[in-house]
């Protein structure tokens, strides 16, 4: 896919831009921030709140107010963390306001950096937005169209962030508009659907289905960010370790056993404990660790970068992470309440299908 026309602000080389990081006191921003001051670009913070980082200049704004065109005033380019990966916090928010923070933030963030004169926005969402299906091609062109299945929870949310971006590049052709689609990302405190798959006591698989499993390192993620200002990629990027693991491939470095279920009792139990508010994500979300979703980086590829951690380096940063976490179906629990589990189940797949059950029991108690 070829890059949008145009340039940045003449006087800029491409070694020393001014670059808006939005969220940059988060453990994400955080670690996005150090790449690109790593590679001689100054960092502008935009956040509610300074964070820790002594490399960054920090300016205090409201993402979603129209006064952010004045943290914008001598900024090159912005990239605004759409994905933020600290799921504890965003399931903390009430869905229907996430959604509604997340589009507005897009929203202002596409105005305020065209008013302010920047050239480039770069989005990171997820490659979640092309949605986890068994006929996808493995690995996924960049260009395929987005299949995700989810009405709600927060792969919808950034579904629809993407449609806003594709809006923006036709309101404002003079800003380049990148959306950056990592893998699955790991690394030190990512905390997703993904990492808490990894946290309960056995592998949850759905029977006929074939997972194949594709990381991405959050520094990894910076250093592509990096590729993507210099050399000024778009409209889409994927970013993630060349390749995917199969399931016999990720048991045996993780050491771990999996459990088979059919399809249908798992989406029918995981859909009946969403609704009761157990557990805290919708059944369809479950395709994501059963269906492939593996994406092709071949934009970066093509310009140089490769990913310093290949997908067994960054399944074996996840479990480092995640290690002392117990979570059933993306619950996060206390060690006692894994251990006893439903039942006493070993896994959580047979946890989850014999709590539904007994919330089933208990309804037709008199």
């Amino acid at each position: 896919m070829s890059s949008q026309s145009g340039h940045f602000r003449s006087g800029r080389t491409a070694g020393s831009l001014r670059v808006g990081v939005t969220h940059a006191g988060s453990g994400l921003g955080s670690a996005i921030a150090a790449a690109l001051s790593a590679e001689g670009h100054r960092v502008v913070g935009l956040d509610s709140r300074s964070g820790t980082s002594t490399d960054v200049q920090w300016r205090l704004t409201d993402l979603t107010s129209p006064q952010l065109v004045d943290a914008l005033g001598d900024v090159d380019a912005v990239v605004h963390l759409a994905h933020g990966v600290a799921l504890s916090r965003e399931l903390a928010e009430d869905p229907d306001a996430r959604r509604a923070r997340m589009i507005r933030e897009v929203q202002t963030l596409t105005v305020a950096a065209a008013a302010a004169g920047g050239r480039h926005l770069v989005v990171v969402t997820s490659a979640m937005v092309y949605g986890a299906r068994p006929d996808n091609e493995v690995p996924l062109p960049e260009s395929s169209p987005l299949r995700s299945s989810d009405a709600e929870g927060m792969v919808a949310d950034l579904v629809d962030v993407e449609e806003l971006l594709d809006k923006a590049r036709e309101i404002h052709p003079g800003l380049r508009v990148t959306s950056v689609r990592p893998a699955a990302l790991v690394g030190p405190g990512v905390d997703s659907i993904i990492t808490r798959h990894f946290e309960a006591p056995r592998l949850l698989t759905l029977k006929g289905s074939e997972p194949r499993w594709q990381f991405c390192h959050i520094d990894d993620l910076g250093s592509a960010l990096v590729t993507v200002l210099d050399k000024q990629l778009g409209p889409v990027v994927a970013v993630g370790a060349e390749g995917s693991l199969s399931q016999e491939e990720v048991e045996t470095v993780s050491g771990m056993r999996h459990v088979a279920v059919a399809p249908g009792a798992a989406h029918g139990a995981a859909d009946r404990l969403h609704r009761l508010g157990v557990l805290p994500l919708p059944a369809t979300d479950l395709a994501y660790v059963s269906n492939p979703w593996v994406i092709d980086p071949r934009q970066l590829r093509t310009n140089g970068w490769r990913a310093a951690h290949d997908n067994s380096a960054g399944l074996s940063a996840l479990l480092d992470d995640v290690r002392g976490h117990h979570a059933l179906m993306s619950r996060r629990v206390e060690r006692k309440e894994a251990a006893l589990g439903a039942a006493g189940a070993a896994s959580a797949a047979v946890a989850l299908i014999a709590t539904a059950a007994l919330v089933r029991r208990r309804r037709r108690r008199p």
